[in-house]
């Protein structure tokens, strides 16, 4: 296979002694919650955000007067999305089902879904307030039958308020609690139940590089959805796409961040030629150009190969985030590509579609986990947990009778005396039963 690279960026978005320097300050962050508690959470949210209200969670009352202040068009387009979202979480739900089988006379087993009991769910701010973050964590989580979704995000950098939009988000998608508390004090907050919340059974949603660490070290004292880097795009294009098009596309994703990846994957020597200028002329006028033009010029890259079924290799092995299929054919990739977060299949969409207003989850794998895990939905949010029933003695005896020769195998002999008990008393019930009925 050829390929050629027209632009080639860093591969690694973080540098491993970044990530060492993340790791330390987010485990001394933690390490703190957990033995000072409230009392650390405070200094923290002071320190990062100057946000130490008397309360952190916000009031019903305060709740409907930053409503009132979110303008009412604004407030009808969050209620259109979300009910988009909600309509195809609860497509996705109904996807779920429970079993029960007889799989031998009188042996019963099966599995029943059972929503989470409580999540925590953090929606970014600073520069970009993640508004859409709302509906894909907290909003999911409730269709999915969570019965308590504690709702966190930090203050509006440039007011220092509670933000406005957002919190009428969380407070439309079913949020039962709402705090403004940002970063790693909010993650650690929900999972050791601080400042008033109580401690949460899992938290998900995105964040900066703390706000990924923290979940990945808080794992195993809650749940977590998934580890999420910086945001990811990668865009696969033929002739049928043009320059303007593919850049708009690239830059749409790189605005997130100095460390987002963009990349185009062609097979048309064309586009891949023209993407620099294309990308110098609309970096001209954007106004996140900072971010933008920095994301492209040390993670952009331009990949060119030869054939469509090369296309669908390259972009396998590279499982991008958002996967963007803009060739004459998009339904090929849908058949035969395998690692990717989600496909956005055709120009006349895009990846802002899913992560603002058409109803997919946004919140998805980064760094090649698309290899092994799709995004956030209800599914995350439930526990397939299994049951089994054994209804006769006769059942009891056969399964016993396997049970205990398979455990003296392994030397498990507590294991074997549970078998061999019920073979002992309900294989001479059969056994007693039989005879009397000859």
């Amino acid at each position: 296979m050829a390929i050629q690279y027209i632009k080639k960026g860093i591969t690694e978005a973080d540098s491993s002694a970044n990530q060492a320097k993340t790791r330390k300050i987010v485990e001394g962050i933690l390490n703190d919650v957990a033995t000072r508690k409230d009392e650390a959470i405070r200094e923290l949210s002071n320190k990062f955000d100057k946000w130490n209200p008397e309360s952190f969670r916000l009031s019903d009352e305060q709740i409907q007067d930053i409503i009132a202040s979110v303008p009412k068009s604004t407030q009808e387009d969050i209620k259109w999305a979300q009910a988009q979202v909600r309509r195809f979480a609860q497509i996705q739900k109904s996807a779920l089902r429970d079993v029960e089988i007889e799989t031998i006379p009188g042996v019963v087993l099966g599995h029943k879904n059972l929503p989470v009991n409580s999540v925590g769910c953090y929606v970014p701010g600073g520069r970009y307030p993640m508004v859409a973050s709302a509906h894909m964590s907290v909003l999911t989580a409730k269709v999915a039958g969570v019965k308590k979704v504690i709702a966190c995000t930090p203050p509006d950098p440039k007011t220092g308020m509670p933000p406005a939009e957002t919190v009428a988000a969380m407070h439309f998608g079913g949020a039962d609690e709402i705090y403004i508390l940002g970063g790693v004090q909010a993650m650690a907050a929900m999972a050791y139940g601080c400042v008033g919340m109580g401690q949460v059974d899992m938290i998900v949603g995105p964040g900066n590089q703390y706000v990924a660490e923290a979940k990945r070290q808080l794992f195993g004292q809650v749940g977590i959805d998934l580890l999420a880097g910086p945001t990811e795009v990668l865009v696969v294009a033929d002739e049928t796409m043009d320059a303007e098009m593919a850049v708009t596309d690239l830059l749409g994703q790189a605005e997130h961040g100095p460390n987002s990846p963009a990349v185009l994957l062609t097979n048309h020597p064309p586009l891949a030629m023209a993407i620099e200028a294309e990308v110098k002329r609309q970096l001209a006028t954007l106004s996140t150009a900072d971010m933008a033009g920095a994301a492209w010029e040390n993670y952009g890259q331009v990949i060119l190969v030869d054939t469509v079924e090369e296309m669908v290799q390259v972009a396998d092995d590279i499982a991008s985030e958002h996967v963007q299929i803009n060739t004459k054919n998009p339904d090929y990739f849908l058949e035969n590509m395998s690692n990717y977060g989600a496909l956005f299949l055709g120009n006349r969409t895009n990846v802002a579609y899913g992560d603002k207003a058409i109803g997919t989850n946004h919140t998805l794998p980064t760094k090649k986990a698309a290899r092994y895990t799709g995004g956030l939905w209800v599914g995350k949010f439930i526990k397939t947990c299994t049951y089994q029933k054994v209804l006769t003695d006769e059942a009891s005896a056969l399964v016993g009778g396997y049970c205990s020769r398979l455990c003296e195998i392994e030397g498990f002999m507590a294991h074997k005396a549970q078998a061999d008990l019920r073979v002992k008393r309900y294989g001479n019930a059969v056994s007693t039963s039989t005879s009397t009925g000859n």
